[in-house]
């Protein structure tokens, strides 16, 4: 797609990180789930790869996929709130910038045409894509009544251990929901 390569281009933030940007996204117009996150951590900046460390390996085990399957651009678009790493902050990396979901965030949404499902992952999608958002919990307790066209989902990052275990129900109930919807899209 001709709006990602442009994408890959943008430097529009690079005065701002203080090093070169690396914008990351995945998908083409056919693809059938759209992933949005918030931005990719300083191990994807790395390789340049979407959700290529912890917080991918635990995303797709909620998804039901292998990775094969995940970096299928065809099967998965993944277009987070922001495409490049946005650095670190006080207590994990920063916000995504808003000036990249200004830019970019509608005219890439629009070049999906066959999304079947949006995964909301995390405040920043949630609270864009999302008419009702409140917080995070709030909007991943609703999770059956977005579907089958949405989910929101916490963000699969290890730091997110004791919200998960505060909210056992999550996987226990909202998960295999997830990987049963994922599966039907994928197999039909």
């Amino acid at each position: 797609m001709k709006l990602l390569e442009e994408i890959n281009n943008c430097r529009l933030c690079q005065k701002q990180f203080g090093y070169e940007p690396r914008p990351v996204v995945q998908g083409t117009k056919t693809a059938r789930i759209l992933i949005a996150g918030q931005a990719p951590s300083l191990s994807v900046h790395k390789t340049g790869k979407p959700f290529d460390d912890a917080s991918g390996k635990r995303l797709r085990m909620w998804l039901g996929v292998d990775e094969a399957q995940f970096y299928d651009p065809s099967l998965f678009a993944i277009v987070p709130m922001a495409f490049c790493y946005p650095g670190k902050g006080k207590s994990g990396d920063n916000p995504p910038p808003k000036i990249c979901a200004q830019t970019w965030r509608e005219k890439v949404l629009r070049e999906f045409i066959d999304v079947e499902l949006t995964i909301l992952i995390g405040q920043y999608a949630q609270s864009y894509h999302l008419d009702d958002f409140n917080n995070v919990t709030k909007s991943t307790q609703q999770w059956s009544t977005y579907l089958p066209s949405k989910i929101a989902i916490p963000h699969p990052s290890p730091r997110n251990f004791h919200w998960l275990k505060s909210n056992p129900w999550f996987e226990t109930d909202a998960i295999p929901a997830l990987k049963k919807r994922v599966e039907t899209i994928i197999n039909n």
